[in-house]
């Protein structure tokens, strides 16, 4: 594959079994004749207060996701994802993420 240009999902796991989050993406992957693969791509609909505010809150605990593409019941690839000012994504794969992360919650 050289290019993928389609719909795709964004899932943010906290463990095996939960999915805190699920995001339809636009998504257009290439990879350069060095194998090096790249994407970009926008959420499908623009997100609603409350999934503005979910998907915030889980990318300032940790911007990896799981990238499901058409036909798969789970993301396999991790990506890290960085969004623009004007709502686009970039996505890098991140195959060496051991999915952990560090978060303190201040709760008083």
């Amino acid at each position: 594959m050289d290019r993928f240009v389609g719909r795709a999902r964004l899932e943010w796991w906290a463990n095996r079994l939960t999915c805190l989050g699920a995001y339809d993406i636009e998504i257009d992957v290439t990879v350069d004749a060095g194998g090096q693969w790249g994407a970009v791509g926008r959420h499908v609909d623009a997100l609603d207060a409350g999934q503005r505010e979910g998907w915030e809150f889980l990318m300032a605990m940790d911007p990896h996701f799981a990238l499901a593409f058409p036909g798969e019941e789970r993301g396999g690839i991790v990506v890290r994802v960085v969004e623009a000012g004007d709502g686009s994504l970039t996505f890098t794969e991140a195959p060496d993420w051991d999915g952990s992360v560090n978060v303190a919650f201040d709760v008083s």
